[in-house]
Formats: C-alpha cells, structure tokens, sequence
C-alpha cells in the first residue's frame, strides 16, 4: 500500500470547506424546513393515553414499594371493568391514520424535496469541485471492503483503505454533524439528515401499516397490571 504525505493546502482549501459548506448547508435547510413543513398537531388524549400507559408500567414495576392497600386502589383506578381508564380505552372504536390523506402525502413530498434535493446539488457539486482529491486518513487500519465507500472519485488499487476522499468525507461530514447541529439547533431540528431520514421511515411506515390498532396496548398493559401479584418490600 502507497503511503501519502498531503500537502497542507488541501486542509485549507478541500478539507475544512467541505465541513463548512455541509454545516451551513444543515442549517439552512432547517430553517427552510421551517417555512415550508407543518407543525405536527399532537392531540390530547393521546399525550394521556401515554401517560396512563407510562404509570400502569411503573406501577407494576414499582408498586412492591407501596402498602397493598395503596397499590389495589391505583389498579382499580387503572383496571376497573366500568370506570378504569385502561379498560375504556380499550372499548374505543380504532382510529388508524388515512394513507390517502393529502395533507400527509403532502408533508412526505416535502420531507422527501428537503432531504434529497440538497443531498444531490451539493453532493454532485462538491464532487466536480474537489474530485480528486484525498483529504484525511482515519487514525485506525481498516480492510479493503472500505475502500468503496472511503475512496469514492479515486480509483488507486495501491492507495490504503484508510484514506478518505473528498466526496466520501462529504457523505461522512453529512452524517456525522449530528451532535453539532444539537448543540446550535437544539434536538428537534431538521438540519440531521440521519435523523430526517428515520422520521421519513417512521412516517412511511405508518402510511403503509394504517391498521395498527392502539388498543392492543391499553390491553397488554391491563392484563400485565391484573396478573401482577403484590408483595410488599418494605
């Protein structure tokens, strides 16, 4: 394997601004995704359906702690056949998403523009620009399986699998600004693109599988909370 001695121009003038120009690229997407996305509307029974699902868990998990008395009558309040909240919930009628609604098809239009529109122009852009060149080496031997993924644009059969390309370090600065963008943005931003990614999945997959039925859960967890035996460990 050739081993390489970079010239210290390319940090400036390759390495360091790809970095900047996928950071602020992140950032102005976000606040473009802020223009164009709509808020999510979260309704309040199922901030409360949660809730109730969270203390049923923690009951069980915790009630050992409690007198007996005490952990009978929060499962009464939880399961009781007529006025128990996990029971009602159970016997209302499914309320599953409508995968034909425009305004969701809408919103995945936009998620899918703002995800891969900026990914092609940049990528395709800073690949004619810097094409050709390596920019760093990762400090830890890696095999030749890496080789397509880190030397993408330089095709050297001698060149060592820990060298880093220019568009590959593109890609790995696309995914690896993560916790920057937490750090300016805050955890709910939209400049993440393997955060955007998982949220794109999330929604599809909802679309897809309309008939998910919460229900099941109220049950799980009333059934658990009912077999639950008290032993006091006080």
């Amino acid at each position: 394997m050739t081993d390489l001695l970079l010239d210290p121009a390319i940090r400036t003038w390759v390495f360091l601004p790809i970095v900047v120009i996928t950071f602020f690229i992140g950032i102005l997407r976000h606040y473009v995704s802020l223009l164009l996305m709509n808020k999510k509307k979260v309704e309040l029974e199922n901030i409360a359906d949660g809730q109730y699902l969270l203390r049923a868990r923690l009951l069980r998990e915790n009630g050992r702690f409690l007198p007996k008395t005490s952990f009978n009558a929060r499962r009464q309040y939880l399961c009781a056949e007529e006025t128990g909240y996990l029971s009602k919930a159970q016997q209302r009628p499914a309320k599953g998403p409508n995968p034909m609604d425009p305004s969701q098809m809408t919103e995945m239009l936009k998620g899918n523009m703002m995800n891969m529109i900026p990914m092609i122009v940049v990528g395709g852009w800073i690949n004619w620009t810097f094409s050709g060149f390596v920019t760093t080496r990762v400090p830890f031997p890696l095999t030749l399986k890496f080789k397509a993924m880190l030397q993408r644009g330089v095709d050297l059969v001698s060149l060592d699998s820990a060298w880093v390309s220019s568009a590959s370090w593109y890609f790995l600065c696309m995914f690896g600004l993560r916790s920057i963008y937490t750090l300016v943005l805050g955890s709910e931003n939209a400049a993440d693109q393997s955060k955007a990614m998982e949220d794109q999945m999330a929604m599809t997959g909802s679309a897809v599988n309309p008939q998910a039925d919460p229900r099941a859960a109220f049950k799980g967890e009333w059934e658990a909370l009912q077999m639950t035996q008290h032993q006091f460990a006080l």
